[in-house]
Order: C-alpha cells, then sequence, then structure tokens
C-alpha cells in the first residue's frame, strides 16, 4: 500500500517513517512531551525547580472531581495539526498514531491493575450526527484494545448542547458544562475504576465535570488522560 498511496507527515509533508504512521522522526522529534514537574493532580506542567509532590493553586483553591489527570504532550507543533485534522477535518486514520502516545502515557502513570474500564467524553448527539464520528470514542476504541481493557460503553451521556469550549475563559468553561451530563440507567458504574479518554486538556472543565457525574453514581475513582495538554 505505501508503494501505491505514501504516506505523508501530517506535521510537514515529507515522508512518514516507520514509528509512526503519519509523523516523519523530525516532527516526532519535535513533539514537546510533558514531564516532571507537574501537578499532581491535574498534570498541568509548571517551570522551576520543584522538589517533592507539587498540587497547582487552581486545584489546592478548588479540589479537581478527578484522583488524577494526565496528558502525553503540549497542545502544539505537529501534534496540534493532528489532533485538529482528527476532530475536524475527518482524519479518522490517525486515531492509530494519537492513541499510541494515550498508551504510552497510561503504562507511565498508572499501575494495570488502576483501571478497571475505559470511557470517553460524549457528545451531543446531535454534534456527533453532524461530525459523524466522537474523536474521544474512537481514541478510547483504540487505546482499550492496546492496553487490553475493557470498555465502559456509553454509560456517559451528554444531555445538554454546550458551546464550544475553545474561546471561553476557565470560569465560563466551568459554567458552561455544569450538569451537562449524565449517568445512563442501568451503567456498570459503582465500584469501578474508571479511566476517562479524551483528546485535549485545557482548564480541565470539561472531563471534571465527567468525574463528578461518574463519582456521584458511585465510581471508585476517576482517572482523566488526554493526548494533549492546551
Amino acid at each position: 500500500m505505501d508503494m501505491l498511496y505514501p504516506r505523508a507527515c501530517v506535521g510537514c509533508g515529507e515522508a512518514a517513517g516507520d514509528d509512526f504512521h503519519y509523523l516523519c522522526w523530525n516532527c516526532m522529534a519535535g513533539i514537546q512531551w510533558i514531564r516532571d514537574p507537574y501537578c499532581f493532580l491535574c498534570g498541568d506542567p509548571c517551570y522551576g525547580m520543584i522538589h517533592g509532590q507539587y498540587v497547582c493553586s487552581l486545584c489546592r483553591k478548588a479540589l479537581p472531581s478527578f484522583d488524577m489527570a494526565r496528558s502525553a504532550a503540549s497542545f502544539a507543533g505537529a501534534l496540534k495539526t493532528m489532533i485538529h485534522d482528527f476532530k475536524y477535518n475527518g482524519a479518522s486514520w490517525l486515531r492509530q498514531d494519537l492513541s499510541s502516545l494515550l498508551a504510552a502515557c497510561v503504562r507511565t502513570h498508572w499501575p494495570d491493575s488502576d483501571i478497571d474500564a475505559l470511557l470517553w467524553v460524549p457528545l451531543y448527539p446531535t454534534k456527533e450526527r453532524e461530525r459523524t464520528y466522537n474523536q474521544a470514542m474512537l481514541l478510547a476504541m483504540e487505546l482499550a484494545g492496546l492496553l487490553h481493557k475493557p470498555l465502559a460503553g456509553r454509560c456517559l451521556r451528554r444531555i445538554q448542547p454546550t458551546a464550544t469550549q475553545t474561546h471561553l475563559t476557565a470560569s465560563r468553561r466551568k459554567a458552561n458544562v455544569h450538569a451537562a451530563f449524565e449517568v445512563a440507567g442501568g451503567a456498570r458504574i459503582a465500584g469501578r475504576r474508571l479511566l476517562l479518554v479524551d483528546d485535549v486538556m485545557t482548564t480541565g472543565a470539561t472531563v471534571n465535570e465527567c468525574a463528578r457525574t461518574l463519582k456521584q453514581a458511585g465510581a471508585a475513582a476517576v482517572y482523566a488522560v488526554t493526548v494533549a495538554r492546551g
């Protein structure tokens, strides 16, 4: 297939490498991986010399509902282009490369025994029909296969057609998604440790509201993992 339809790098258009399906080595090397130091709770990177367990000022001010959130890399460069194409331009084939980043992040931060099942941040039904797919669901399905973990299915639903979070302030993002989710009737949530999957985390308002809803339904723990941190 590569002879007939050569794979091109999403970042620069040159020939893709062997480590990723749609990234060349140079663009892959340019990914800004999230490393220590970062907030122990939300995973937001910080700068400078920090010793011991660090919790950012936002998490100290309002303890998040999720138990821990982590992201693989910064939302910049070739990775930003990949996620944008995957999310808005129908490039669903990029899910393999993006999910491999998620899998590496999960294996770094969570012991295998800490996760019972995976689920994803849901879209409102109208938006999912317009887009024809939920990018977070595709990532969760791919990631579940890589981790050999079950999916929790469509146990979480978005019940309000919220506005896009892209241009909102942190406080408005939180208000925008308040009470926007519910747990489906009959969903197996109680007592389970769940890993919530999404593409990008910025302020964490969306994953935090999802986690709050899942905790109210009896989840023992809710973790969040995203490909990128905005």
